[in-house]
């Protein structure tokens, strides 16, 4: 007589105190240091990156660490809580490698396992924050598209995110999964002209260059999907904030700004577009936090709940940036006002780690139906 099935585990959408504490952390944070006239002035320098915020946000937080065990140096966290540090990244668009280096190159790394080796010490580093790594992989390939994005140690990567920032290189090539700093005479790192101007994109190109071998190649595929699939999955949790924070502004301005008399969002029209906006950004935390949850979980379901996050929050984030713009009229078109930040955000994230349309398609074969 087999036993009877097990129910699925319910998924925990809800924020612990632990993450609400981490959040007005982050948040004080970056209202101090990324306020959207730092930002903007951060976009217009050779420097996107402002080491002090990253070193606060790294070091005195600790929010590099998150997803790292304590016992490799890091905080012992998980998904969730990295998904809201993403969050508030997300409502400030701050320009910080968090998303590449503390999400998605420390979770290959940690696909790989091992307590000790040059995966785990490296992974020690990162968690401290002293130094940060990218995935040398085009900064549009979906978690699906692992083994694709496997090249050679002599060739070229274009768009390649915060690869001009980075310390060290995860390059999977067709040998296996190779870390190689990015000061090493062999490589050659040329920075893109990005339309989102707070994520600097680079072309890698390697000519011969040292590295030391993390993984064979099937471990390296693996290990690089695991970490494009968190990446996908937490990349909701940013395109979340992003929405938020689009809605929450343009509720309040178009509350002050007057014409006939009345404030604008006094009329029905406006009222309409707002509450629809509303119901998106409501449908996408649960979307975005389902996501987060999963992964923290190992949850069997985890690719699903990401590409169904990735579906929706990428729509969603697009709309509110656009509303946003749209909605605060002539001054939202101005470059000294922080909406452009926002859409160009919205845009650069709707086609990273794979288009709504990829997730879409994995959503579809996951259920056995045909794509849309």
């Amino acid at each position: 007589m087999t036993a009877p099935a097990q129910p699925p585990a319910t998924p925990d959408l809800l924020y612990s105190r632990d993450e609400e504490d981490l959040r007005a952390a982050v948040r004080a944070l970056l209202a101090d240091r990324a306020d959207a006239p730092t930002v903007i002035a951060a976009t217009e320098s050779d420097t996107p990156y402002e080491q002090r915020l990253w070193s606060s946000l790294a070091t005195g937080i600790g929010a590099a660490g998150l997803l790292v065990p304590e016992k490799l140096g890091g905080q012992g966290a998980s998904h969730r809580e990295a998904a809201v540090v993403l969050e508030e990244l997300g409502r400030s668009v701050a320009p910080a490698p968090y998303l590449t280096s503390s999400v998605v190159a420390t979770e290959t790394l940690l696909a790989l396992g091992g307590e000790d080796g040059p995966a785990a010490a490296l992974l020690g580093e990162l968690a401290s924050g002293a130094r940060t790594a990218v995935l040398a992989v085009p900064f549009a390939t979906p978690p699906a598209g692992a083994a694709a994005a496997l090249t050679s140690r002599d060739g070229t990567v274009r768009g390649v995110a915060d690869a001009a920032v980075a310390d060290v290189l995860l390059v999977p090539t067709t040998e296996g999964l190779y870390a190689v700093e990015a000061a090493d005479p062999g490589v050659a790192v040329r920075p893109l002209v990005p339309l989102d101007l707070t994520r600097p994109l680079a072309a890698v190109t390697l000519t011969g260059a040292a590295g030391t071998l993390l993984a064979d190649v099937d471990a390296s595929a693996a290990a690089v999907r695991r970490g494009l699939l968190a990446g996908a999955g937490l990349l909701a949790s940013e395109q979340l904030g992003l929405a938020e924070w689009c809605l929450t502004e343009t509720v309040r301005y178009t509350r002050e700004r007057h014409q006939f008399n009345r404030p604008v969002g006094s009329f029905q029209s406006l009222k309409h577009r707002m509450a629809q906006l509303w119901l998106e950004v409501v449908s996408a935390r649960a979307a975005a936090r389902n996501a987060a949850d999963a992964l923290a979980t190992r949850s069997p379901d985890a690719p699903l709940a990401v590409a169904v996050a990735q579906a929706y929050c990428s729509g969603v984030a697009v709309h509110a940036a656009e509303e946003c713009v749209q909605l605060h009229g002539g001054i939202g078109m101005t470059w000294e006002h922080p909406a452009h930040l926002y859409l160009k955000r919205a845009k650069a994230d709707s086609i990273a780690y794979g288009t709504a349309g990829r997730h879409r398609q994995a959503v579809a074969e996951s259920a056995e139906l045909p794509a849309p």
